[in-house]
């Protein structure tokens, strides 16, 4: 398994071999005494092709384009090697040895291809072959490190010959002291030896290695906290400098290189030294401006090792000395995007709105340095709809973002979610409908699914469409039939509230209950479609125990309560019942009126007081 994970790069290096051997072939023409240069760049250009018809293979060439015997072999090893490839490509193992064999033994000095042979027959278990297929590469071209390498590997892992495994690696160091591979080769037999001291010894010697190459200094970078960082312990503080300096190499001379900046980025937040890692990660974003998982990487850092408040610290400063720039404020939302959703946790609601204003307001201010980012629209637009609640913002929001990007389904989908819970219902279901449309034009399944009908649904029902929003409602359980309970809850609470269809309400209702019986949502509705049925007795126990599980009181528990009480006369409980509720929604006329129009009624029902002389 571990040859065929590197398919890739051998077929990248297949490619540079192949041209390596046609370059040989066309140098291998006989050509004329007086051949033109016009002529010469002809033919090494046809020689070039691969895949084509190739005169230097033509059996009826003319005579002055003959190959000589030594260019001829070059062709046959050409072929076999083509062949070869193929073989491998359907998994004839066997029959592509075969071919690459005969092309090793025209030119065994081909590295690349001894050492490939040897990986298949290592697979094999076919090690002495390999070694000699090494061997032969190693007499055939002495000066090639790669060989000495492969040999280190199969010494030590399957021949457990330590003493000869260093060796090789040690001359392929010699030959080649510039390539990391050599020394990763040793530090992984002095490790599987127990000898971590000698492995770090491997690595000072590497690092005196004078490289301008980035991937060099990655590579012993990683190779130095392999060792030297331990899973269960923080590195000394010798033992951190020693591989700063090793990461900070490889960050001097990555240049603009996003890959190898975020490399040594991810190496600094793992380590906890969050001031180094936040301007590589800055500078990433800056070279690609959307590239979340970096976004992501350092905000989930400062998180997972809790230093949250270092986090804003360092990020208001970076804001203070360049306010200019958009990334430090989203990667400050986040932070206190984090900060505030704990705080919710633990049931500290005002400080976690005012938390959350703090979060979109770096949003707003990103988005008026750099407002091409569809993404920050979107994440403002979550706050603003839920926790902060204010979905007026939200519509004027994302009626700009849509302006900025049409033909974004997402957006248009969010826009209506936001006219929605803005009491813009009919808008609402036009701007579903669009989103619908367009997601459906891109093929967009992310857009359409089963929560896409769920909220459509919801907005149809909000305008008074109950035939729409069932219709919607049954698309989206019909979607997503294992996570329908909301969706069924819905669709029959909808009916049960507009006294209609109360069977098939109470079916859908008890169905969601099935998924999660003490969710005091269903308890409710289940309540309030018996209370529809005239089952009074039965919903005031669905209630009363909807009232028992909801996490925080509800208002529109309190009041089916008090509606129940009612029914069954008893009336001092249903005033106690909707001033509870009132309690918790003092802006309700609804309640308010029930309340004076109960105790009126209650105040002409009494007998009227008679003095008593």
């Amino acid at each position: 398994m571990r040859e065929w994970k590197k398919r890739g790069v051998w077929t990248h290096q297949c490619f540079f071999f192949s041209l390596a051997f046609l370059v040989a072939a066309s140098i291998a023409v006989a050509r004329p005494a007086k051949t033109s240069s016009t002529k010469s760049a002809t033919s090494s250009t046809a020689v070039k092709r691969p895949g084509r018809q190739d005169d230097s293979l033509d059996p009826k060439l003319a005579p002055d384009l003959a190959l000589r015997v030594g260019g001829a072999h070059k062709a046959d090893a050409l072929t076999h090697f083509v062949e070869g490839m193929a073989f491998e490509e359907n998994g004839e193992m066997d029959r592509a040895l075969e071919a690459y064999r005969k092309v090793l033994n025209v030119d065994p000095g081909q590295s690349q291809l001894a050492a490939r042979v040897a990986g298949l027959l290592i697979q094999q278990d076919d090690f002495p072959q390999a070694i000699d297929v090494l061997k032969d590469a190693i007499k055939a071209n002495p000066n090639n490190a790669e060989p000495y390498q492969q040999l280190a590997f199969i010494y030590v892992r399957y021949l457990k010959k330590t003493d000869q495994a260093i060796d090789y690696a040690n001359r392929a160091i010699a030959l080649n002291p510039a390539d990391a591979e050599g020394y990763q080769r040793l530090v992984e037999i002095e490790v599987a030896a127990g000898q971590e001291k000698k492995a770090l010894e491997v690595l000072d010697r590497a690092a005196k290695v004078r490289s301008n190459d980035p991937a060099f200094w990655m590579r012993l970078g990683k190779l130095y906290m392999a060792i030297l960082f331990k899973s269960d312990s923080q590195p000394k503080p010798e033992e951190l400098k020693r591989t700063n300096e090793i990461f900070k190499k490889a960050a001097d001379h990555a240049g603009d290189d996003p890959a190898i900046l975020k490399d040594v980025a991810d190496y600094y937040a793992a380590s906890q030294q969050l001031k180094e890692a936040i301007p590589l990660y800055l500078h990433v974003l800056e070279l690609q401006p959307d590239d979340a998982n970096a976004r992501e990487k350092l905000a989930t850092g400062f998180i997972l090792t809790n230093q949250r408040g270092k986090a804003v610290e360092m990020l208001e400063q970076i804001i203070k000395e360049h306010p200019e720039k958009y990334q430090p404020y989203d990667l400050l939302a986040q932070v206190l995007d984090d900060e505030a959703r704990s705080l919710l946790r633990t049931n500290r609601l005002e400080e976690a709105k005012a938390k959350f204003a703090k979060v979109a307001a770096n949003y707003e201010q990103s988005l008026l340095i750099n407002p091409n980012h569809p993404s920050i629209y979107l994440h403002l637009a979550e706050l603003l709809l839920g926790p902060l609640r204010d979905a007026d913002r939200a519509v004027n929001l994302l009626t700009e973002a849509r302006r900025r990007f049409p033909g974004a389904p997402e957006i248009v989908y969010y826009l209506a979610i936001a006219q929605r819970e803005a009491k813009q219902s009919q808008q609402a279901v036009a701007t579903f409908e669009e989103a619908l449309h367009e997601a459906q034009l891109d093929q967009d399944d992310d857009v359409i699914n089963a929560k896409f009908y769920f909220n459509y649904g919801a907005a149809a029902e909000q305008a008074g469409l109950y035939d729409k929003a069932a219709d919607l409602l049954r698309k989206s359980i019909a979607l997503d039939p294992a996570n329908a309970a909301e969706a069924c809850n819905y669709i029959g609470y909808m009916w049960a509230d507009h006294n209609m269809n109360l069977d098939e309400a109470e079916a859908m209702i008890k169905r969601a209950l099935e998924s999660e019986p003490n969710n005091a949502s269903y308890l409710d509705s289940l309540g309030w479609v018996e209370f529809r049925k005239g089952k009074f007795d039965q919903a005031l126990s669905d209630l009363l125990r909807a009232a028992k599980a909801v996490e925080r009181d509800d208002p529109v528990v309190f009041e089916h309560i008090g509606d129940t009480y009612l029914k069954l006369n008893r009336t001092a409980e249903a005033l106690e019942a909707w001033r509870k509720a009132l309690a918790l929604d003092p802006k309700n006329k609804t309640l308010a009126d029930k309340i004076e129009g109960t105790k009126k009624t209650i105040s002409k029902d009494l007998p009227e007081k008679t003095n008593p002389t």
